[in-house]
């Protein structure tokens, strides 16, 4: 009826489709498991406050104090 190489590629879509599903029923219980935590523990995911108010981090801090004191030096004639 069917050549052997189609019976194997038939099987092989199969065995992908099957897999395929169960890896989605994994992700979806996955995800409904981390919704049901963000729902009881909200606090402990979610802050009230940002810890800085103005929301700058460390490293967007050192940039700015790096250039501005790029521009003092400019302003002061300093050649870098």
């Amino acid at each position: 009826m069917f050549e052997p190489s189609t019976t194997m590629a038939i099987a092989g879509l199969i065995g992908l489709g099957i897999v395929a599903l169960t890896v989605l029923t994994l992700w979806q219980g996955w995800l409904r498991l981390k919704l049901t935590e963000l729902e009881r523990h909200p606090d402990r995911y979610h802050r009230a406050e940002p810890e800085h108010p103005l929301g700058v981090t460390r490293i967007e801090m050192a940039d700015v104090k790096e250039r501005l004191r790029k521009l003092e030096a400019i302003a002061a004639g300093v050649d870098l």
